[in-house]
């Protein structure tokens, strides 16, 4: 365990003479100024410290991810067992500053961002006795503020009305510590940042400096907190190059950028049955050949769009490879996991022939491929005799009888295992020939390398015809600093699960649902002062904090070799550090501790690559986590930390501090976040569980609008959990809905794939043989006319077998998926759709969430206020309400101001930003935005309490306000004479 400065400032302290207490205070005191080179003070995951230079803090970013891992491990095994916390949640709301001038219909940002907060943090203190409060901490940008509540949301149903209540009040404190010529609307971001040059603050900053090193903005518009400057350099300077983001271009009649392009299709380059997509993250290639102003785009109906290759330099979609179980011995019928390469593990599921397994071959042990799972599989036998694994195309599933009759009764022939101990196997012995049972006949294997390589996902993929355009080639927005990502705002969710074991279920059913709420929620249609062919903000914020050097994006062109780095930053990494999730964790156990599925599942959906560091990997397993949480956390910890403070490095204990894996942890920015409960050191400390944060959502106008999404999201989570709900498609299908939810009005007009049948399978394989029947067909269609069986009366066959709880065999195997192949389980829905139904089989989330609120009863008051929510949500699904970025484009289009040119000027964003401030305080309507829900408005008035002051009035103001009073004309006619009420009588 490393010394730490306290430990040295103790063994001083014995050493010196007691002449008093004073005395040993100042010397200890003294000792710590000197030996310390910055003052620390924890803020959250904000320090106030000296961040180290990115060169000086190269030579510490091996051990801080190495000692990342030992705080994971040694405080995992501390919290693991914590179970049984109560649902607790918040949210997160983050404001945009905006100085205006009336006179000139101007707007800049306001750089008062930090004295906004430190003045409302300090009104926060004064009334703590107030049960409703804010919480104000710092963002990115030195025009933001975050808030959240004061005191989380608790599990019961009437609290889900504080969510509207804390947000207004929050919206009414902020305005009470704005100047008279700020406004600060809830908007996703700033139109007009990058966009005016020096004269785009207040006060005003010069583009440029050594941090951002940009053409556009300049270092002064960041939070003068230390770690987001230091953020900015340092990604800057491990990615070698400033980063590079490029959104597509909106064209209008009058672009000047689409002037020698052909006459445009009424819908776009992707005519009326498409979208068209930004694949974001993945244009270094069209980079390289376009320049910086064009970017390259696809349609959601193309199959390029749905493109995979493990080759990492084209635009697709990315993939692993898909390998087909064919032992090749007599009698063998499949294969053991390994938990490493040569360890058997035998009390695992395995996979027979016939199954399809996905992986990618370990780079320095040839001959073997790591699963999704986390297991290992051998390619051929140890002496190379016998073939194991074959790769196959991306359009092979598994086939065999096996699969087929998972979930039923029927029992799984095992070979006796030596108590489920692991077997070292060596030697070139065969181990495998206990497997017995039929061998699967298989067509010989190509010669062909390109047919056996991954290429898509099932979907026929048509020659392409030479003489056409192969890119789709658009004009672009360009942005170079990461201010223009983090710069954006948005709404996000925190939940405490019950346990670990739910705390990462939800992980995995959140990532899901992730893509669609940010379609449903999208409102960034500007940036740079133009007008964007996207509506959503994630993509932008991926670009801006893309860290990877030049060969973990897949350049070929990158030589040099960083030993400092992560992989010495030559590793392959598919995704920026902002990005979907790239593995479910979630182990798959159902409610009754079935773990039968629990492998396969994480084969079956986790079909994209997780690059790990193989050594934490190791690490870990040793340490007793499981394959499927070590494998997250070693992906975690393929980045390097970007920001080390002087005197928190090896100075930190490992066995008490997370600092070092939270360092990384928290720059891991992915659409859902699995956090640990922190640790706690004072008894003093709250406790706090398991949670998952949800991150995608976008932020709205009106408190109304983000409540409602909020309120939905934790009512969706109860539903999941309560109805035994599963979500899972393949990764690749979430990443595809993910590019797609950014693509303009791609709410009302776009589709995602979503799972088609969320309860069990009760019968059939999801469209091959026998038609699929579900818990919800049968509801719908009133198919099951049996009484239903009793814990006494369990069967098999046409009735459910249920426990003493009336909860049946398929639902508690729910979370576990079985019984149907990847590509047959998901199709392709619209918004409406996913949100309120289709066909018999599937009901859609909105009902479901509905039915829950039936099946909880909760009061009549909540009850009221949560179907207003959702009656919200659905108008705005079914496409009668539009999304903010639908509005805001229409409000610019219709502005008399606007030339069709796809450019906003100081006017229009002056107007714009208006009318968003005055829908959000409740004094503008817009029936296309809201409907028939209206906001009340919103004032200072009521923001704090009113204390009954009993201090002395000085008399000038005693005077004034007596004056104030005299002249009302019920006090003057207390002053009237005798005579004077004669005369009026």
């Amino acid at each position: 365990m490393p010394k730490t400065k306290g430990r040295a400032a103790q063994k001083l302290f014995q050493k010196i003479p007691i002449v008093s207490n004073l005395v040993l205070v100042l010397v200890l005191v003294l000792f710590l100024v000197q030996t310390c080179s910055g003052f620390t003070l924890s803020m959250g995951l904000l320090k106030v410290g000296v961040p180290q230079p990115w060169e000086e803090s190269k030579k510490n970013l091996r051990y801080v991810r190495k000692a990342g891992v030992r705080q994971f491990v040694s405080h995992f095994n501390k919290v693991k067992e914590l179970k049984g916390d109560e649902l607790l949640w918040g949210d997160e709301v983050e404001y945009g500053i905006f100085q205006i001038d009336k006179s000139k219909k101007e707007i800049r940002l306001s750089l008062r961002a930090k004295e906004i907060m430190d003045t409302l943090n300090g009104k926060e203190e004064t009334h703590q006795h107030h049960v409703e409060g804010c919480t104000w901490v710092p963002e990115f940008g030195g025009w933001m503020v975050e808030a959240t509540p004061r005191r989380p949301y608790s599990g019961y149903a009437i609290d889900l009305l504080r969510v509207e209540r804390n947000m207004r009040l929050r919206r009414r404190r902020l305005l009470t510590a704005l100047r008279d010529d700020e406004i600060a609307p809830t908007v996703a971001t700033f139109p007009l940042l990058g966009a005016l040059g020096d004269d785009g603050t207040v006060p005003p900053t010069k583009v440029g400096g050594p941090r951002t090193e940009s053409e556009y903005i300049g270092d002064g518009i960041i939070n003068p907190h230390p770690r987001f400057g230091c953020l900015v350099q340092n990604i800057r300077s491990r990615r070698g190059e400033k980063v590079n983001i490029r959104v597509p271009l909106f064209r209008d009649e009058n672009t000047p950028e689409f002037k020698d392009y052909p006459p445009a299709k009424d819908a776009g380059c992707c005519g009326n049955e498409s979208l068209q997509v930004w694949r974001y993250g993945k244009g270094d290639a069209s980079m390289e050949k376009y320049g910086r102003d064009y970017v390259v785009v696809g349609c959601s109906d193309s199959p390029k769009d749905d493109l995979f290759n493990d080759e990492g330099d084209k635009d697709g979609l990315i993939t692993l490879k898909k390998y087909l179980v064919d032992v090749r011995c007599e009698g063998c019928r499949g294969l053991y996991y390994r938990s490493a390469p040569g360890v058997i593990v035998p009390d695992a599921d395995w996979p027979r022939n016939g199954d399809v397994v996905v992986g990618s071959e370990v780079q320095d042990i040839p001959g073997w491929i790591r699963l999704q799972n986390g297991y290992y599989l051998p390619i051929k036998s140890d002496d190379g005799k016998v073939s194991f694994l074959r790769q196959v195309s991306g359009k092979t599933h598994s086939s065999n009888e096996e699969k087929r009759s998972l979930g039923s009764t029927t029992p799984i022939f095992r070979p006796q295992s030596n108590n489920g101990m692991e077997i070292n196997v060596g030697g070139g012995s065969m181990a495998l020939a206990a497997l017995l049972e039929e061998k699967l006949t298989l067509d010989p294997p190509t010669s062909d390398a390109k047919a056996n390589a991954v290429n898509d996902l099932g979907l026929k993929i048509q020659p392409e015809n030479p003489n056409e355009e192969t890119e789709n080639v658009r004009p672009a927005i360009h942005m170079d600093a990461m201010a223009f990502g983090m710069g954006c705002c948005c709404l996000q969710i925190t939940f405490q699960a019950k346990d670990v074991d739910e705390s990462r279920f939800m992980y995995d059913q959140l990532a899901v649902v992730a893509p669609i709420m940010m379609a449903l929620t999208a409102s960034t249609p500007f940036l740079r002062g133009r007008i964007a062919d996207t509506d959503a903000r994630w993509g932008i914020i991926s670009e801006s904090v893309d860290d990877r050097t030049p060969a973990e994006r897949g350049r070929q062109c990158e030589k040099r070799t960083q030993e400092e780095l992560a992989g010495r930053g030559k590793r392959r990494i598919y995704k920026s550090r902002y990005d979907c999730i790239s593995t479910y964790i979630c182990q798959g156990t159902g409610n009754n501790g079935n773990n039968t599925m629990a492998n396969r599942v994480l084969n079956m959906y986790n079909d994209i690559p997780v690059p790990i560091d193989q050594c934490h990997y190791k690490i870990l397993r040793e340490e007793g986590v499981d394959p499927a949480l070590a494998q997250h956390v070693a992906h975690l910890f393929i980045r390097d930390p970007l920001v080390i403070f002087d005197g928190a490095v090896e100075e930190l204990d490992d066995e008490v501090q997370t600092e070092h894996f939270e360092s990384i942890q928290s720059t891991n920015w992915q659409t859902v976040r699995w956090k640990p409960p922190p640790p706690r050191t004072s008894p003093n400390d709250p406790h706090i569980g398991w949670r998952t944060e949800f991150r995608s959502m976008e932020m709205q106008l009106t408190d109304f609008e983000n409540a409602a999404f909020s309120v939905f999201i934790v009512l969706l989570t109860r539903t999941i959990l309560s109805f035994d709900l599963n979500l899972y498609i393949p990764l690749s299908r979430v990443d595809a809905n993910m590019q797609r939810a950014h693509s303009r009005n791609a709410s009302e007009k776009g589709k995602f794939f979503f799972r088609r049948h969320m309860a069990p399978l009760e019968e059939g394989d999801d469209g091959y043989g026998v038609k699929y029947t579900s818990m919800f067909a049968r509801a719908v269609s009133s198919f099951d006319s049996l009484p239903k069986a009793s814990p006494s009366n369990r069967t098999h066959g046409d009735r459910e077998e249920v426990d003493e709880n009336g909860v049946s065999t398929q639902r508690r195997k729910a979370p576990v998926a079985p019984g149907s192949d990847e590509e047959n389980s998901f199709e392709e829905m619209t918004m409406k759709e996913i949100m309120t139904g289709k066909g018999d089989f599937f009901p859609g989330l909105i009902p479901l969430v509905r039915a829950y609120l039936d099946f909880i009863n909760s009061d009549d008051v909540a009850h009221a206020k949560i179907t207003k929510y959702l009656d919200f949500i659905e108008q705005r699904a079914v496409g009668k309400l539009v999304t903010p970025a639908t509005w805001m484009r229409n409000y610019v289009h219709n502005h008399p101001a606007y030339k069709g040119d796809s450019v906003l000027t100081h006017e229009i964003t002056y107007d714009l930003m208006i009318a968003c401030k005055e829908i959000g305080e409740g004094t503008r309507h817009e029936e296309d935005l809201l409907g028939d829900f209206f906001i009340d408005p919103i004032s200072t008035s009521g923001a704090y309490d009113v204390k009954l002051e009993g201090r002395k009035v000085k008399n000038d103001d005693l005077m004034q306000l007596v004056r104030r009073y005299a002249n009302r004309q019920s006090f003057s006619e207390t002053r009237k004479t005798p005579a004077d009420a004669d005369k009026v009588l």
